[in-house]
């Protein structure tokens, strides 16, 4: 089998998105990245990886080496995540309450000591997101372009005028 970039192959068509975390807060909310595959080093660290992005591919791979950290996922309702291939050493699991089978496939590969997994989906993926400088941000900087913020519903049109009520935010 080739390594060769082409279009039949695009597990091969871009280098993987590298983050790098040591102990250190992450959080990268929402369209942050078109990159179907990510290599995620944390020690000591908590991550926060929004991957409801309609600008990602349905099948993305995760490769992580997590120690003593904690990533939060957040994907959409209908994805599927497949952690058989992630190595546990010490305490720590995957929890994920499960949604709805769909099209979307997040296989997770790696090894992780003492770390945890947390995936939200729907409104506590929501909730995640709007919990942060970044959610707050994007609030503003919506409210001065008029038009709706995404970083809590990526899968939001952006370009739509939200109603005032009374002012424009022009005036």
């Amino acid at each position: 089998m080739s390594d060769q970039a082409s279009p039949s192959n695009p597990s091969h068509c871009s280098d993987p998105e590298r983050l790098r975390v040591d102990h250190a807060i992450l959080k990268k909310l929402g369209h942050w990245t078109d990159a179907r595959a990510f290599d995620l080093h944390a020690r000591r660290s908590s991550v926060v990886l929004d991957l409801r992005s309609p600008r990602l591919p349905t099948d993305l791979e995760i490769t992580v080496r997590l120690d003593h950290a904690s990533l939060t996922l957040l994907v959409p309702d209908h994805a599927d995540l497949d952690a058989d291939e992630l190595s546990w050493t010490g305490k720590g699991r995957v929890h994920d309450e499960g949604g709805q089978v769909g099209h979307e496939r997040i296989r997770m590969t790696g090894s992780a000591h003492d770390s945890q997994v947390r995936v939200r989906r729907a409104g506590s993926a929501q909730v995640t997101a709007m919990l942060s400088r970044e959610y707050l941000r994007d609030v503003r900087a919506s409210r001065r372009a008029g038009r709706y913020p995404t970083v809590d519903d990526p899968r939001r049109d952006a370009r739509a005028r939200p109603p005032h009520g009374g002012h424009s935010p022009t005036e």
